[in-house]
């Protein structure tokens, strides 16, 4: 650690160089700039930048470097397991960096690193284009990407790390990279799952494919219907185009026009169907779904932005979240996930999600560290709640639902779906036999780990 009075002249020259704002403890808007998604986080960086482009990005890796302070990123959106902090860190927040450019006729776009899901969605689809996002329009599309990336419309289009063209990056040295098939290609390998281990990602490239139509239907059930509702989910999964996706979730019954009052605040189980296409279409394949006594309807078509923000949550709620990749789904583990649904904290903003996989996804490229490719089912239980008296029951209820599906995981998981669950899990989501390979990228681009708050991939 620098001495005193040499921290105080580099900060203070940071403040002078950069464009955007430097936020030490005891500065107004400091408490403000350190507050993150998760209301369970509560760290103290010794620097807080927040940068308005590149060459401030390099200043500010410059800066930490010469003080000898490990660097935290600050993408646009969630950080869930609280790795955009670090006491005593540099944080580099990239919330200022959110353009976003369009090329229709190359279908493709260059995203700022702190961009999130709104700021690609809303820019792209006035040109009936679209890529795979996450399943929230606050999701931060750097670290989406870059830790492989799944949503709504993976099945049709991809993993979002797939439709990955160009990355542009601050490495540890304070040095501008271009990484991309042709240009750095080991560097672009280890950044399709590696996420934020190698640099700064100031810009992302993606490739974008035609979404002229989206459609839904959201159905809600008496809780007791779960397996049926499941089992019939199952079925149209496995005999649809790859266009069709969603998810069957259990919730807290919303307070909403569509809620009847009795059910508010009460356990329901949901349905949702989403598809790559027009309504006509998608509630002829949902026609099983319909044809069970439901509580809810809801179908249309609906832009794709749109449907991105019907999960969003409030800010100031406390998470927890995890994830179990499934090899098969049947009946037994169909049981299984419904029964944990008692155990879920009701009621609150926690959902217990079973998603599919299969279509693009299984058909992409497998040479990357993503290990989850191939499971066919996922399980993501999230709890969110307010009240840190819910603290252990909330995460004793995801510990338990991770448990019950255990006999049917893969061992893979995706690590945006996940905390600090030991490094163990971090090999899980990056595959044991893609380690070594990361490890000699990450010696090289940044040998001395100050790249830590992560998934963390360390140097050999």
């Amino acid at each position: 650690m620098a001495s005193l009075s040499k921290a105080g002249a580099a900060l203070a020259a940071l403040r002078d160089d950069l464009v955007g704002d430097v936020f030490a403890p005891g500065d107004p808007g400091y408490d403000e700039a350190r507050t993150v998604f998760n209301a369970m986080i509560d760290r103290r960086p010794a620097v807080i930048a927040q940068c308005a482009d590149a060459t401030d990005v390099v200043r500010a890796v410059r800066f930490g470097r010469e003080l000898d302070l490990h660097i935290a990123v600050r993408g646009g959106g969630h950080s869930v397991a609280g790795t955009a902090l670090g006491d005593g860190a540099l944080v580099v927040d990239l919330r200022r960096m959110h353009q976003v450019t369009v090329d229709p006729a190359a279908e493709a776009v260059r995203i700022e690193g702190g961009a999130t899901m709104s700021h690609l969605d809303r820019a792209t689809q006035p040109y009936g284009l679209a890529t795979t996002g996450g399943r929230a329009s606050t999701t931060g599309v750097g670290g989406f990407v870059l830790g492989g990336g799944t949503g709504w419309l993976d099945r049709a289009f991809g993993l979002a790390v797939d439709n990955l063209i160009a990355v542009e990056l601050v490495t540890a040295d304070a040095e501008r990279v271009h990484a991309s098939a042709d240009e750095n290609p080991e560097l672009f390998w280890a950044l399709h799952g590696g996420g934020g281990n190698f640099g700064v990602a100031t810009a992302l490239t993606l490739r974008l494919h035609e979404l002229p139509e989206f459609s839904l239907v959201l159905l809600m059930f008496l809780p007791r219907l779960g397996p049926d509702v499941l089992h019939t989910f199952r079925e149209i999964i496995r005999t649809g185009p790859d266009e069709v996706g969603g998810a069957v979730l259990y919730l807290t019954g919303p307070t909403a026009e569509f809620t009847p009052p009795e059910l508010v605040d009460t356990l329901l189980c949901a349905a949702l169907l989403t598809y790559a296409g027009g309504e006509d279409a998608l509630r002829k394949l949902a026609e099983p779904l319909l044809a069970l006594p439901h509580e809810v309807e809801l179908a249309g078509d609906m832009p794709y932005a749109d449907l991105q923000c019907m999960l969003d949550f409030p800010e100031g709620l406390r998470h927890y979240w995890s994830a179990e990749y499934l090899s098969g789904l049947p009946d037994e583990a169909v049981d299984a996930f419904c029964a944990r649904a008692d155990g879920m904290p009701v009621p609150t903003p926690t959902q217990h999600l079973l998603f599919p996989q299969g279509g693009a996804i299984a058909a992409g490229p497998h040479e990357y560290p993503v290990p989850y490719r191939d499971a066919p089912w996922a399980a993501h239980p999230f709890a969110v709640w307010a009240d840190p008296a819910d603290d252990e029951r909330a995460m004793s209820w995801v510990r338990e639902v991770r448990a019950g599906l255990r006999p049917w995981s893969t061992g893979a998981v995706y690590l945006n779906f996940i905390g600090d669950e030991g490094p163990e899990r971090v090999r899980a989501g990056l595959g044991a036999g893609n380690t070594l390979r990361l490890e000699q990228v990450k010696r090289r681009y940044d040998p001395d780990n100050v790249f830590r708050f992560n998934h963390n991939i360390r140097p050999v």
